[in-house]
């Protein structure tokens, strides 16, 4: 059973249209999911927590529909948003007592746990807090309950080197039952690099891509040489993003079809990395 599935999802709003989306979110992994700002991804969120109901399809959570089983899919859901929902006059610990009362699951020594470990000050306002604490309590809130789907909205955005690092690890132990899931949505790339197995891309409100990070990364070459080479290799029509300066280019191309005569000796080609297919796909339509 997949942790999420769209089928032929579509939603308009005004001359935007996320449209006829078709993937699944695997269940036992982490996927991630990229794309320009304004790309549709957190309209992709929310319908997963029903914030958004589409035009037409629709979004199954474990196999079920929201129409029948709103309360128990909510309740294996734990999210992780980059914007601050919680009561900002209450402390972390009062906060903690209003969040915990939604979930049978609740745990609360992983909640103490998670507090000890991210030095988090119980009772301290949440209005006191730094962006970055208030991601750390909403982690801990989130993994308390024990989620089989862990939703991430930018999650690390706020967080310095050290704890991002933490808490990617923390992701990648959190999978390793086999039944948890994690949807991690976020313009730091090299977090997803690290951790992803899956990446959904969309793009202009399509999806682009949904498969293996793997397969992503290896449909393209990053190609750089001296500007010459642009009218003299047979690669030129596959290029899909370029860039140019007095020194040369470096450019984006697709690997389908493309043989080693095509590049030639004076261009190299390299392995790209997710920001380098984000970059140079980002104004392809």
């Amino acid at each position: 059973m997949n942790a999420v599935e769209f089928h032929q999802f579509t939603k308009r709003n005004g001359e935007f249209v996320l449209g006829r989306l078709d993937f699944q979110i695997y269940n036992g992994y982490i996927t991630g999911l990229i794309g320009p700002n304004g790309s549709g991804k957190t309209t992709l969120i929310r319908s997963i927590m029903n914030l958004v109901l589409p035009d037409s399809g629709e979004v199954r959570v474990f196999g079920q529909s929201y129409r029948d089983k709103e309360r128990e899919i909510k309740r294996q859901i734990g999210f992780v948003y980059d914007e601050d929902f919680f009561y900002n006059h209450l402390t972390v610990l009062e906060m903690k007592k209003i969040v915990s009362s939604f979930y049978p699951t609740w745990n609360e020594s992983v909640f103490q746990r998670y507090l000890h470990d991210f030095q988090l000050p119980g009772r301290r306002k949440i209005r006191d807090l730094s962006k970055g604490m208030k991601t750390k309590f909403a982690l801990a809130a989130a993994l308390a309950h024990e989620p089989d789907l862990l939703i991430m909205d930018e999650p690390t955005s706020g967080l310095d080197p050290v704890f991002r690092r933490e808490v990617l690890s923390i992701l990648s132990g959190y999978i390793q039952e086999g039944h948890r899931s994690v949807l991690f949505s976020t313009h730091i790339s090299a977090d997803l690099e690290r951790i992803a197995d899956y990446i959904v891309y969309v793009r202009n409100g399509q999806l682009k891509f949904s498969g293996s990070k793997e397969e992503l990364i290896d449909s393209y070459l990053l190609v750089k040489g001296p500007l010459e080479c642009l009218q003299t290799n047979r690669f030129r029509d596959k290029v899909i993003g370029l860039q140019q300066n007095a020194l040369g280019f470096e450019g984006l191309i697709a690997k389908e079809g493309l043989s080693e005569d095509d590049i030639g000796s004076r261009v190299t080609a390299e392995k790209p990395s997710l920001d380098d297919i984000l970059v140079f796909t980002r104004e392809v339509r």
